[in-house]
């Protein structure tokens, strides 16, 4: 069963291409999940088949060594980068798209954040026409209005379209393997150059994660969007927000311990 779906309730508002989609946990649905977190968290940062290597040729605390240089230790960056984590597994499961590239595994700092637009999704269309999804992640004990603000700014700069240097990003990665992901880059990189995917097949996703109830600011924001595109506002409400993120990573480097 998808991580979301054993995971959380889910409250959906859809008008027209905006949806708002508020996320609560079921009761024991933080049990149901909590073999796979930690696999999970680890995904995001290196590849599972090298941790199976380095846990063979280092064993479990040598593994764990090597993964917590990647792992953020701040709670700030800890919690910034989890919103990115479970942003980009809720696209994958619930939106419709392909988020290829697991970009916190191409850090140059562990406590550094990465430049650029949160996370990018793709698809191709049944006709190959390459759609694109421009995404805004927040992580916040308490989500105001302003943290909003900011998320919409983001996502309205460069006429609303993903920015050229995240997209080149997605496809050199794509284009470092063979098969079907170079082509993937290869259509990619031909966007960046013509910029010919119209606003119609670029969406928005705006997901937030926090203690507090989702606020009214998010439904004001979906509402003032533009409906030249598809539009979907997500919230995550975890009331121990910090407590939460602290586990996750402990739990994350805890290989072997279970």
């Amino acid at each position: 069963m998808p991580l979301f779906d054993e995971w959380c309730e889910c409250e959906a508002d859809e008008d027209g291409r905006k949806r708002l989609l508020k996320y609560t946990e079921r009761q024991n649905g933080r049990v149901a999940i909590a073999d796979r977190l930690p696999d999970l968290v680890r995904s995001h940062y290196d590849d599972m088949q090298r941790i199976t290597e380095d846990i063979a040729a280092l064993g479990y605390a040598g593994a764990a060594a090597l993964l917590a240089e990647r792992l953020p230790r701040t709670a700030r960056a800890r919690s910034g980068e989890l919103g990115e984590i479970f942003a980009t597994e809720l696209v994958e499961q619930h939106l419709g798209f392909s988020v290829p590239v697991r970009r916190l595994r191409y850090k140059d700092g562990r406590e550094m954040a990465l430049r650029g637009d949160d996370f990018i999704g793709v698809r191709l269309s049944a006709d190959s026409e390459l759609g694109l999804l421009k995404g805004e992640a927040k992580s916040r004990a308490n989500l105001a209005a302003a943290t909003i603000a900011e998320a919409r700014t983001a996502l309205s700069r460069d006429s609303g379209r993903p920015t050229a240097t995240s997209l080149l990003f997605v496809a050199d990665r794509l284009m470092e393997v063979e098969g079907d992901g170079a082509q993937l880059g290869r259509t990619i990189r031909n966007e960046v150059a013509n910029r010919a995917v119209p606003a119609t097949r670029i969406d928005h996703a705006l997901f937030t994660v926090s203690g507090n109830a989702a606020p009214q600011a998010l439904q004001a924001d979906l509402q003032a969007a533009g409906a030249d595109r598809g539009q979907t506002v997500i919230h995550l409400r975890i009331e121990d927000h910090q407590d939460f993120i602290r586990a996750a990573y402990e739990g994350a480097l805890a290989i072997g311990d279970g």
